[in-house]
């Protein structure tokens, strides 16, 4: 192994850690250019991993990081979707009916 010279100095771990950081998110991303519209294109591999098509609805939501893009699932997709809490909402609507008896009779 040949020993760095005074010009060539060993990288700090830092700047390896920030580095390998780098590459890993580069790894994880992919670009989107704003138009001058403000439209932006999502790129084909986030469409495809996330399940997004045509007509979907999308949201950003800001955080401390910048903004987040979240896929807002169709109504088609949430159909059904209460039927694993379908007793405990039966029981509060005769809750609620019940109280609302005692009310109207007072």
């Amino acid at each position: 192994m040949v020993a760095p010279s005074a010009e060539q100095k060993e990288p700090t771990p830092c700047r390896c850690l920030n580095t390998w950081i780098s590459s890993f998110y580069m790894e994880l991303t992919e670009t989107a250019t704003v138009t001058s519209k403000s439209m932006i294109n999502i790129p084909a591999g986030i469409r495809r991993r996330y399940g997004i098509k045509e007509g979907d609805k999308v949201i950003f939501v800001e955080t401390e990081q910048g903004p987040t893009l979240i896929r807002v699932p169709p109504l088609k997709e949430l159909f059904g979707s209460g039927r694993a809490h379908r007793d405990k909402l039966a029981r509060a609507i005769r809750e609620l009916e019940v109280e609302h008896r005692k009310e109207t009779a007072e």
